[in-house]
């Protein structure tokens, strides 16, 4: 073998791609070197393997005993074992067997590369230039070498073709294989099949129907059982077989997965009647008449097997149905009129039919008899079927006695397949009815008393005496009074379950009336109406009954929103209203008409989930009640000093204009140069009362109307006076405006620095009108003007923040959405109470209106200061800037 050092010799040492190149052309000569050996005696291996396949195809080996499987199953191992015997000789092909390889298939004369290696005869100087010379033509030639494919020829070894009869059985064999006699790879190693007979006259229909709630379509069995496969099937399909024909009756077995064996019985209406034979009848025609009668057989598949009928053979493999899931999409909560709101995720395979919350008390007394069974909570499904889903359901629960208790919630989906999936439980207390009139909830907890445990009327019966023991000063109404002692009197006489069940009915009118009056009436109706539309949708019934159960629920909810409105136009203004929660009566009319619309045209379903939305909401519908206690004082006093401000405002603004007036005039008066126009000066006396006690108001609405102005006949030191006379009136406002920032103060408030900014200015424009100058004091009580505007948006910003914190909390627990925006419940104006500042409605004029506003103002004050010449242009311009 030639060094791998001689690799570098000749045109290879200076030239190392090309030495790159024969080495690679070298490892590709030596690999097809090795497939042409390999190729030859790998045919017989393969030929032994095709015989084996053909014959395992040709279903030779089930067909044979098991003696005869076995010894050609040796057969054939030994067979392989010999064909791999020529391997032995196998080798790994030399360098020079490769060169000479690639030399001869190339077609290269004088060996261009076993020449690089070579070395000459002759080591004179001349011979070597001339031998490197030959070289390296010679290394030209080499950059075009191929190994080419390889070529065993194997014709040589197999001069008759024998190679082509296992190829052509092994084609065949897989083609026979498809068919429904087609053997298996698997059959030389397991026992043959017990051979059954097939009766041609047999006629035998078989399918599978899924059940109902899966949605899927029958699927029929094709006559001969030619399925390879398994067929999936969903659990629970009812398969059918039906066998006709032939002379005696049919065995159909489904066979499991384990190997046992199951007969499908036939069904009782399918079966041959037996007849008694007359003595007319033939003995034979009995058999005839069986046989000429198809029987069924029915069962239900549960589980992965096969059935087998009169030689044909079908797989099954059945596809579980899981359990529904249910889970809590967030925390159970209260909605305002304190029903029990649950939203939730449910998810099945083939969708959930049914769900409900399970509500169980956290603690019992084994040995206490309950009147009431535990409360019944149906889960809305947004959709029938539905696979994957989320929905909310809102329940009152209210009148049942568990309500204020701790209670374990726990919810319950059920399938079509009657599995059912729970979830995780969640402990917390049963919303209960919020009431306002402490005796409406003593009443209310007497019955739950007795409700929880009958045995505990006693106890019931001593608070309903307690609540009687001075009624002059705990009920002031007498029918108040006269209602408790008639239920005192059906509770001493209650005996059975009907009467107790009947007694507390009896109490919790009794409570609701204390607390709703009417209201809780019309509501009851209401539930009702809308609990016996869910049930005709629920149970699909005519549209005749769905019609008049609808005008049954508008004549309930009409009747519960004149209520509900007569409450809020009774009730006190509660500013902590939002826009956004109000319902108009024209939207409840359109989810009714949408709701009988959708049953009609036979949407169900959607109709079932609209209403349950409009339950939803009507739950989420808060009736107006008074305020009471501290709550309610505060807002009175609040008010009052909302008042008080809107005052002080008002006072400031007409003694700013007043002194701009006489300001103006007394400038006019300077520029005509006149010191002097008399010694009465009627704006004197308006400053202050007259002789006869008259304010001097009345005198100026008298003289206004006569068409002359009081200080038209005053003096330039008139005015001036009369503007050092004004500063009473500013330092008056100044300490009213201390003491409300003392009374804000005292409500938990603090002024903002508005107020006391104002403060100051107003003390600021005192001491310029007591020294008589007026445009200083003009400017002075503008600012204060602007302070105390931005003080009162501060006291107003600090007020609706004590409101808003009111808002998530009322009495008794109570949530509450306030007033929405001075409207009741059907978005319609409600009356206030206490001062009306407008209505909301009033569009509050932007930065831009005001701006204009000022900038008409100025120009006006201008214009009468650039004193015009004609009078009754003057007076125009005084009557502009005189706002009272």
């Amino acid at each position: 073998m030639t060094s791998p050092s001689r690799q570098k010799k000749g045109a290879f040492a200076f030239r190392p791609s090309l030495a790159r190149l024969v080495t690679t052309k070298r490892l590709l000569a030596r690999i097809v070197l090795f497939v042409e050996q390999l190729l030859p005696p790998l045919m017989p291996v393969l030929s032994v393997i095709a015989c084996y396949l053909s014959a395992s195809w040709f279903g030779l080996f089930r067909s044979v005993p098991d003696w005869l499987r076995i010894l050609l199953l040796i057969a054939f191992a030994g067979a392989f074992l010999v064909s791999l015997l020529p391997f032995r000789t196998l080798r790994w092909p030399r360098i020079a067997e490769a060169d000479r390889m690639l030399e001869e298939r190339n077609g290269l004369l004088h060996q261009p590369v076993t020449v690089q290696e070579d070395e000459p005869a002759f080591d004179t100087p001349f011979a070597r230039a001339l031998w490197r010379e030959h070289q390296t033509r010679m290394a030209e030639k080499i950059a075009a070498l191929d190994a080419g494919l390889p070529r065993p020829d194997i014709a040589a070894h197999d001069r008759f073709a024998l190679r082509a009869v296992p190829a052509l059985l092994l084609v065949t064999a897989f083609g026979y294989s498809l068919s429904i006699n087609g053997g298996s790879i698997r059959d030389a190693l397991q026992a043959a099949p017990e051979q059954v007979v097939s009766d041609p006259a047999v006629r035998i229909d078989a399918w599978v129907t899924p059940p109902s709630y899966t949605g899927r379509a029958p699927i029929y069995l094709t006559a001969d059982g030619s399925e390879q496969a398994p067929i999936g099937i969903p659990q629970f399909s009812g398969l059918t077989v039906r066998v006709s024909g032939g002379k005696t009756a049919e065995k159909v077995v489904f066979r499991k997965a384990n190997g046992e064996a199951q007969d499908i019985s036939v069904q009782a209406d399918t079966k041959p009647q037996q007849t008694a034979a007359s003595g007319s009848e033939q003995p034979t025609a009995a058999p005839a008449s069986q046989a000429l009668v198809a029987q069924t057989h029915m069962m239900k598949l549960q589980e992965n097997g096969a059935l087998e009928v009169n030689g044909r053979r079908w797989s099954f493999e059945v596809l579980p149905d899981k359990a529904p899931e249910i889970a809590f999409d967030g925390l159970p909560k209260r909605s305002v009129n304190g029903a029990l709101e649950i939203a939730f995720t449910v998810k099945d395979d083939y969708g959930v039919q049914e769900a409900h919350a399970e509500i169980v008390p956290v603690e019992t007394d084994p040995t206490a008899t309950p009147l009431y069974p535990l409360p019944e909570y149906r889960l809305d499904i947004p959709r029938r079927n539905a696979r994957d889903a989320k929905g909310v359901t809102s329940r009152n629960l209210t009148e049942h006695p568990l309500a204020g208790k701790r209670v374990r919630i726990t919810l319950v989906a059920k399938d079509a397949a009657g599995q059912t999936g729970r979830s995780p439980p969640y402990e917390m207390a049963l919303p209960s009815r919020p009431f306002n009139e402490p005796l409406a909830a003593a009443v209310a907890e007497e019955r739950q008393v007795f409700a929880l445990d009958t045995r505990k009327m006693p106890q019931a019966i001593a608070l309903n005496e307690a609540l009687t023991i001075r009624p002059e000063e705990t009920i002031p109404k007498l029918t108040n009074y006269l209602l408790l002692e008639s239920a005192l009197t059906r509770m001493k006489l209650a005996r059975g379950e009907d009467a107790l069940k009947d007694t507390a009915q009896y109490l919790w009118e009794i409570a609701l009336g204390m607390e709703d009056g009417d209201l809780s009436l019309a509501e009851r109706k209401l539930r009702e109406a809308q609990q016996n539309l869910a049930d005709a949708l629920d149970r699909n019934a005519p549209d005749a009954e769905i019609k008049k159960l609808m005008d049954e629920l508008r004549k309930a909810m009409q009747d519960y929103m004149t209520e509900l409105a007569q409450r809020m136009q009774n009730a006190p203004m509660q500013p902590n209203q939002n826009a956004q929660n109000i319902l108009r009566q024209q939207d409840l009319e359109r989810m009714m008409d949408q709701i009988e619309n959708l049953a009609r045209s036979g949407n169900r379903d959607a109709a079932q989930q609209m209403l349950s939305e409009l339950q939803r909401m009507m739950n989420n519908l808060q009736a107006g009640r008074p305020q009471r206690g501290q709550q309610s004082q505060e807002n009175s006093e609040a008010r009052k000093q909302i008042d008080k401000l809107g005052e002080i405002l008002r006072d400031q603004q007409k003694l700013m204009e007043q002194t701009f007036r006489l300001d103006q005039q007394l400038r006019d008066r300077m520029q005509r140069g006149e010191s002097d126009m008399g010694e009465n000066d009627p704006l004197l006396d308006e400053m202050n009362p007259g002789e006869n006690g008259e304010p001097q108001d009345q005198q100026q609405g008298q003289q206004s109307k006569e068409g002359q102005q009081p200080s038209d006949q005053m003096t330039a030191e008139q005015l001036r006076e009369a503007l050092k006379q004004l500063r009473a009136q500013q330092d008056a406002l100044g300490k009213q405006l201390g003491e409300l920032q003392k009374s804000l103060g005292e409500m938990g408030m603090k002024p903002g620095p508005g107020f006391g900014q104002a403060q100051r200015e107003m003390e600021g424009a005192g001491r310029e009108l007591g020294q008589g100058r007026g445009q200083p004091a003009v400017e002075g009580q503008g600012r204060a003007l602007e302070a105390l505007r931005q003080g009162a948006r501060d006291m107003m910003n600090q007020m609706m923040q004590a409101q808003q914190g009111q808002q998530g909390q009322g009495p008794n627990g109570q949530v509450g959405q306030g007033d929405q925006n001075g409207r009741d419940p059907l978005g319609r104006p409600r009356r206030t109470q206490g001062p009306d500042f407008g209505d909301n409605s009033v569009k509050v004029p932007d930065e831009i209106d005001v701006q204009r506003a000022r900038e008409i103002l100025d120009a006006i004050r201008e214009k009468l200061g650039n004193n015009p010449p004609q009078e009754m242009e003057r007076r125009y311009l005084e009557r502009l800037l005189d706002i009272q």
